[in-house]
């Protein structure tokens, strides 16, 4: 393949895997690759971080949910005295208590007299189920909080947890995810960037900083204590002393579960699920998606090489296949373990498996055609030219048309190999060959070398008399043709053709139309070759 056309194929290739990539269409495989690559990958948890769990065990002392928010009260004021540095109390609050008016009261004093508690913020489709609202905290809470932060879970299409955007709200990104304003982390807030961020509606909800989450370990990995032990003072002194607690729900029935790359077994809280963005922002854990025209240019590149690969005949092509299978899988797991980068491979995977088929079928269409040709000369092999005449003979006698068949021998081949080598032979060969070549030139003809020094040419819908222009065309161009043999010398060559033309009968059968042709050869030969006959 010249190079202007393998460079055509690579860019191509190229741009279709890029657009895959873009479009997420292998979005499911490349979050099979990803779940294989971060599962077991486990880190320890800050040890700064621990759960308050609103457990079964809470419930039943404590009564069914929801419960007077003076109890909540009681609960910040016991983490006050406990010590701890900031507390993510992660239950909404949207509505003022209806039945007593007092409990709202009590929490926001025990929220103002801990100074360090963050509440929720929630997306919610409004009444007309067109433009969200944000389900905030009540004011008389809002406006002693410490902080408000968006509690927002982005769950992928298979329902499964990866990933999380740092900020979000309605018109513009503007809370932190709770986990984020828990751990306090300052600086500039990593993430994939939204690019419409000025064109977006003030009326919709808007994420941004989008984050792969990388979780600590499966359910159950960090420090959990009960809403009763803390509420009744049963822990141990110093347990809780300058820790970043979440409040939450984890009792089965009422806490939202979420299924995550660590664990498919089991269910972990959305507690424990902010707990993990907490740890993982205050370890450095976070793991980056590749910038868009990064992961276009990564992909564009690995499929170009592929294709490039393909068609360059020094390099073994099943080499070049295991490479370009191999190597994005490679590349994905070299930067999510070792950079904490995450480039999603299937789009170029893709792209290979594209190009391997179709070199499959080239090859494959490749073998067929040298299976039905003459390696020395191109034309087609003793075998094509057998199946080709009867072909066209039952499609004669279908049609009632003419059938003509040459068949051509090179004179005196025999000496031009002893005299002049083998060589001298097959430039012969081969030159006769293309002259024979050169008068198939309708779709139906063919030209075949059926023999060592004989070639045959059948052409359909040909009667005697254009057959017998054809061959006397070809006697000539041979005999004032030449081939080189040395410096400045040419043997002259010339071949005896003889011809026949039918329109098959019901009964007749190709061999008969071979035997006129070949009697007509020998014919033409008796009488001195370097000419033709046609058969009567």
């Amino acid at each position: 393949m010249p190079w202007p056309w393998r460079l055509l194929l690579a860019v191509a290739l190229g741009a279709l895997a890029g657009w895959a990539s873009q479009a997420h269409l292998f979005w499911q495989q490349d979050e099979h690759v990803y779940d294989r690559l971060v599962g077991g990958w486990d880190y320890p948890p800050d040890d700064r971080l621990a759960l308050v769990a609103i457990d079964e065990r809470s419930l039943q002392q404590l009564g069914q949910w929801p419960w007077p928010r003076g109890i909540h009260a009681r609960l910040l004021d016991r983490l006050r005295e406990a010590g701890v540095r900031r507390v993510a109390l992660d239950l909404m609050f949207p509505e003022p208590d209806r039945k007593d008016g007092s409990q709202d009261a009590q929490l926001a004093a025990a929220i103002k007299r801990s100074g360090n508690v963050v509440l929720p913020v929630l997306a919610a489709a409004a009444s007309d189920e067109a433009v969200p609202e944000e389900l905030l905290p009540v004011p008389v809470l809002a406006a002693v909080a410490d902080g408000l932060a968006h509690t927002d879970i982005e769950v992928d299409g298979d329902g499964v947890a990866r990933g999380l955007y740092l900020k979000a709200g309605v018109g513009s990104a503007y809370w932190p995810a709770l986990g984020l304003a828990l751990s306090g982390v300052s600086g500039p807030i990593p993430g994939l960037v939204d690019p419409a961020a000025e064109t977006v509606s003030p009326y919709q909800w808007r994420r941004d900083n989008y984050v792969r989450l990388r979780y600590a370990g499966p359910p159950g990995t960090f420090p959990q204590v009960s809403y009763i032990d803390v509420l009744e003072g049963r822990l141990p002194p110093g347990l809780l002393r300058d820790r970043l607690v979440i409040v939450g729900m984890t009792a089965s029935g009422i806490a939202p579960r979420l299924l995550t790359p660590t664990s498919r077994e089991y269910w972990m809280s959305g507690t424990e699920y902010q707990a993990n963005v907490a740890s993982m922002l205050l370890g450095g854990h976070v793991i980056l998606p590749l910038r868009p025209p990064v992961q276009l240019a990564a992909v564009f590149v690995l499929v170009a090489l592929c294709a490039l690969g393909m068609t360059q005949r020094r390099l073994s092509p099943w080499l070049v296949a295991v490479l370009s299978l191999v190597l994005p899988l490679l590349l994905s797991a070299v930067l999510l373990r070792g950079f904490n980068l995450w480039f999603a491979p299937a789009a170029a995977i893709g792209g290979a498996l594209l190009m391997l088929l179709g070199w499959g079928l080239w090859q494959l269409r490749y073998w067929r055609r040298q299976a039905n040709r003459d390696p020395l000369t191109g034309l087609a092999n003793r075998m094509r030219f057998e199946e080709a005449l009867q072909l066209e003979y039952e499609a004669a006698r279908r049609g009632g048309r003419p059938l003509s068949l040459a068949l051509i021998d090179l004179d005196n081949f025999k000496h031009y190999n002893d005299t002049f080598g083998h060589h001298v032979g097959d430039l012969v060969l081969q030159q006769t060959a293309r002259m024979i070549g050169e008068l198939a030139r309708r779709p139906r003809d063919l030209a075949a070398r059926f023999g060592g020094d004989e070639f045959a040419l059948i052409l359909p819908d040909t009667g005697s008399e254009g057959a017998v222009q054809l061959v006397e065309a070809l006697v000539a161009r041979v005999r004032q043709a030449g081939v080189a043999v040395g410096k400045g010398r040419q043997a002259r060559i010339s071949v005896t053709v003889g011809l026949a033309t039918i329109v098959p009968d019901v009964d007749g059968l190709p061999a008969q139309l071979f035997r006129d042709a070949d009697a007509s050869l020998y014919q033409a030969k008796a009488a001195g070759r370097d000419g033709y006959r046609v058969a009567d």
